[in-house]
Formats: structure tokens, C-alpha cells, sequence
């Protein structure tokens, strides 16, 4: 194996799916607090999402509450309820290259994400041309912005 030539710096996100996003709310911002920060809706991803915040500054972390648009289409972001977590990392590009060449199943190319950082998801499972996958966890890497880099790093 070769060097890696990124790092992993921390938890960007967690991302929590369900049919309804208002009993997501309430139980997130209502009852625990968690400050809403906005929202995002993709049809092309299926996702209606309310995006909050846990902490300030380079060390908050998202928590996105999804729900799809339409539950018979895919991606089904309400299943698993922990859809995914997402994780800061220093050189997105070279991650992707990197992890591709080591036989990791990514899936498609770095492009804006909810948060508006550059992102890419590694699929739960191999296949036969990707034989290594997230041992069952969606896991989305996103590229740190400089002073998360500086925080973090």
C-alpha cells in the first residue's frame, strides 16, 4: 500500500433520514436544541433536508435531518435512519484518487454538497471492480475549507 496522501480530520456531519423531517425537528432542535442552520433539496439525490449545527467554527458539526421526496424512488435517504457520516478531509482529489486506486468503491466524481463544500460518497459494499467498500456505513468525505484545515490539521 502507498502512502496516503490525505488526512482524515474529523466529523463533518451525521446524517439522520426518516419519512417525516418534522418529527426529526422535533426532536433535534425542539427538544435537544440543536441549532437549525438551513436546508437543502436535491431532486436528483431525492433529498428535502434541514441542515443544523452542533458547536461553532471549525469544530461544528453537521447533523442533517432527510427526508425523501418521493420514498418509492432511490436513493431511499430515510433507510438506514443513520444514512451516513460524513468526514473532513484535507485533499478531496487526492482521497479519491488515492482510495480508488487501493480498490475502494467510490461513487462518481467530488461535486458541491449540501454545505456547499466539494464531496464524494464511498458506497457501503465492493463489487467485483471495486472489491472494497464501507463495511456496511455510507461514509461521505468532504473537503475541509482552510480553516478547518488549520483547526483540525
Amino acid at each position: 500500500m502507498t502512502e496516503r496522501p490525505f488526512r482524515v480530520l474529523g466529523i463533518q456531519q451525521v446524517a439522520i433520514g426518516g419519512l417525516d423531517k418534522g418529527a426529526l425537528r422535533r426532536f433535534w432542535v425542539d427538544l435537544l436544541g440543536v441549532e437549525a442552520h438551513g436546508t437543502y433539496r436535491e431532486e436528483a439525490q431525492n433529498v428535502d433536508e434541514d441542515i443544523l449545527r452542533l458547536g461553532h467554527g471549525p469544530h461544528a458539526v453537521e447533523i442533517d435531518l432527510m427526508q425523501p421526496i418521493d420514498p418509492a424512488k432511490a436513493p431511499k435517504v430515510h433507510i438506514p435512519p443513520l444514512n451516513h457520516v460524513g468526514l473532513w478531509v484535507d485533499d478531496l482529489a487526492a482521497a479519491v484518487a488515492w482510495l480508488k486506486a487501493q480498490g475502494v468503491r467510490v461513487l462518481g466524481e467530488p461535486r458541491p454538497g449540501a454545505a456547499g463544500h466539494d464531496v464524494v460518497f464511498i458506497h457501503p459494499k465492493g463489487n467485483d471492480a471495486f472489491p472494497v467498500g464501507a463495511e456496511g456505513v455510507l461514509v461521505e468525505l468532504v473537503q475541509a475549507p482552510p480553516d478547518v484545515v488549520d483547526a483540525l490539521g
